[in-house]
């Protein structure tokens, strides 16, 4: 077996002039997976390469794959995902997967930045406040969910609104109404988080709609 040109052009493409120490090491195990990854993998699809990237960062931080998430990191880099995006992937994840698994992955970003160049903090991309981010968050997740937000929001316990007042003042009017990712990318980023998390089917389920509702198509998410 040998390793195909389309993956040595996609390989160097992503991480330029690395030398890959398991192509040493591990020969046949590389020619196995790289022939794989790099060129049966990305003949399927109609992802572009930033996005692909993008996708690919967001269930590496679900994962909790933190040694991963920095080769590719700069491999996203290499293909024009840019600073501002990669720090909104993370931070969004914050609201999907939580701050205890996201930490590393923020300071790992911020050292990935720093060592290319890139000078912290990137300028800020928040159109909310506190007096606004409920009111702007409810309304843009209606845009992407429809009645059905209405009625969550009607059926649930009065013990239980928090929970909805949480989901639509800080996942949507914190994180969605940020600038620096659409809505139509931000809402493939969750599917893929929560897709990555496991477990999460019912809320799959939701955001597949999202996604559909946003324009999404479904070879996209295939």
């Amino acid at each position: 077996m040998s390793i195909s040109e389309t993956v040595r052009r996609n390989h160097e493409k992503l991480f330029p002039n690395h030398v890959s120490t398991l192509k040493i090491t591990d020969p046949e195990f590389i020619e196995v997976f790289d022939n794989f990854a790099f060129d049966e993998v990305l003949s399927y699809g109609n992802l572009d390469d930033r996005t692909r990237l993008m996708v690919i960062l967001a269930a590496l931080i679900a994962m909790q794959t933190l040694s991963e998430y920095k080769v590719m990191l700069r491999g996203a880099l290499s293909v024009g995902v840019t600073p501002v995006e990669v720090k909104e992937i993370v931070y969004q994840a914050v609201r999907y997967c939580g701050i205890a698994s996201v930490f590393d992955f923020i300071h790992a970003t911020n050292e990935i930045l720093e060592s290319s160049g890139v000078k912290l903090p990137l300028e800020g991309q928040s159109t909310t406040s506190p007096a606004t981010r409920l009111e702007k968050g409810l309304a843009l997740q209606k845009a992407i969910f429809g009645e059905m937000i209405d009625h969550m929001n009607n059926e649930a316990p009065e013990n239980q609104m928090h929970f909805n007042r949480y989901l639509s003042g800080s996942c949507f009017g914190d994180y969605y109404t940020r600038m620096g990712l659409d809505i139509r990318t931000r809402e493939l980023l969750t599917f893929a988080m929560i897709l990555s998390l496991g477990g999460c089917e019912p809320q799959l389920k939701g955001h597949i709609q999202g996604n559909v509702n946003v324009g999404n198509e479904k070879v996209t998410l295939l």
